[in-house]
């Protein structure tokens, strides 16, 4: 078998593991003799694979730090929509929006699809949250909150829609840590997601498809009800503030 050959073999493998999520977006390769070795080729043949795969974007290598698999697949989702978010604060409605249709066809298929693997992780994640809230540390309930239902969406196997997630992640950590800041100004609000966070959870390990998805709808419903009340309330108060600064004048 040529060089050649063996170097299109390797490709595909990695092109699979990152397909598969076995390789994340910014993980580093291992080193070019272990790796070669795991593959059980060459280190030329490897060399050329990961060429290869450099050449089209998938990996991306550093002079004298290795090789790591790009961050993101798919930065034309990330940058404008992240823009549209630091622009203009109506655009969370729309990432409500978006969020509603994916992570209802993730908690479907993961309730259908997950592994023991998939489930131990859903459950660290949800840990991560609880004990991120008691720290009192917004960004980091953020990023927790996002990996419980980025977790959540790697368990339902569809590669497309895993990628799609990974691509939205700094988007959707942003629209949580915005959603969590607002929704944290009423008491009893972190109670409420953190049952609903329970719920899907425990739908998703019992396998009960049906329920995953219409707890993963109620926990998005939740949020945008809760938002639209709480801008309601500000406008009432903001007018309010108004007549009381105009009778104040007269």
């Amino acid at each position: 078998m040529n060089t050649t050959r063996v170097s299109d073999i390797v490709v595909g493998k990695i092109e699979r593991s990152i397909l598969e999520g076995t390789l994340k977006p910014g993980q580093r390769l291992p080193a070019e003799r272990k790796f070669a070795e795991q593959m059980g080729v060459s280190r030329p043949s490897l060399r050329e694979a990961l060429q290869k795969l450099s050449a089209r974007g998938l990996l991306v290598a550093h002079r004298g730090g290795g090789t790591i698999v790009t961050k993101s697949l798919n930065p034309a989702l990330e940058d404008p929509l992240l823009e549209l978010i630091s622009n203009s604060p109506d655009s969370h409605a729309d990432v409500l929006e978006l969020r509603h249709g994916l992570e209802s066809l993730s908690a479907y298929y993961a309730a259908s699809r997950r592994t023991e693997s998939d489930i131990e992780q859903i459950r660290s994640y949800y840990k991560r949250l609880i004990i991120s809230h008691s720290r009192q540390d917004a960004t980091l309930e953020a990023k927790a909150d996002a990996n419980f239902h980025l977790a959540i969406a790697e368990a339902s196997h569809n590669v497309v829609l895993v990628h799609v997630m990974r691509s939205l992640f700094s988007l959707l950590r942003k629209s949580i840590r915005y959603n969590l800041e607002n929704l944290y100004t009423q008491p009893g609000r972190f109670e409420h997601l953190r049952d609903q966070h329970y719920h899907l959870m425990t739908a998703i390990i019992n396998g009960d498809l049906d329920d995953a998805r219409s707890a993963s709808d109620r926990h998005i419903d939740y949020v945008e009800r809760v938002l639209v009340d709480i801008d309601s309330q500000r406008l009432r108060e903001a007018r309010a503030s108004r007549r009381a600064l105009g009778v104040a004048t007269t």
